[in-house]
């Protein structure tokens, strides 16, 4: 079956969508990649570089500034790996939690306004979507199929 028309619909609308609530951050000065890296430690508590890097789907070595910004930043710690003393571990820091729930709100906040212009038919279709959509951001496929 040729998933193309649907898979473009859906990426149009998803880009659409990604680029409003990027408009709707603010001014909190965090880049993207520094969201991403805040948003993974967060979700799934402390990580060594590369584990958030691969959870990211990101080379270590292209958040190697953004670590160190973070940490400098006092937004994650970082302490060596107690099993493996050459590795290290982040962590989100309470000012780092502090600065992703504020911008995490201030899109919400957006968003949430927005969904009061839909029926309650019509959220609870976008509810079930934000669940499907994250089955696929991790879903592992190759082009195609």
């Amino acid at each position: 079956m040729d998933f193309l028309p649907q898979a473009s619909q859906i990426r149009r609308g998803t880009v659409r969508l990604n680029r409003r609530l990027r408009q709707e951050r603010g001014d909190s000065g965090l880049s993207a990649n520094q969201l991403g890296v805040l948003g993974h430690l967060h979700r799934h508590g402390d990580a060594t570089p590369g584990e958030v890097a691969a959870g990211e789907r990101q080379r270590p070595q292209s958040l190697t500034r953004v670590f160190a910004e973070l940490e400098a930043d006092g937004l994650i710690a970082r302490r060596p790996d107690t099993g493996d003393r050459r590795q290290s571990v982040l962590t989100l820091t309470p000012s780092g939690r502090e600065a992703l729930e504020r911008d995490m709100a201030e899109r919400d906040a957006w968003l949430a306004g927005a969904l009061g212009t839909l029926g309650e038919t019509e959220r609870e279709v976008l509810r079930l979507a934000a669940v499907l959509m994250e089955r696929l951001a991790e879903a592992e496929t190759t082009n195609g199929g």
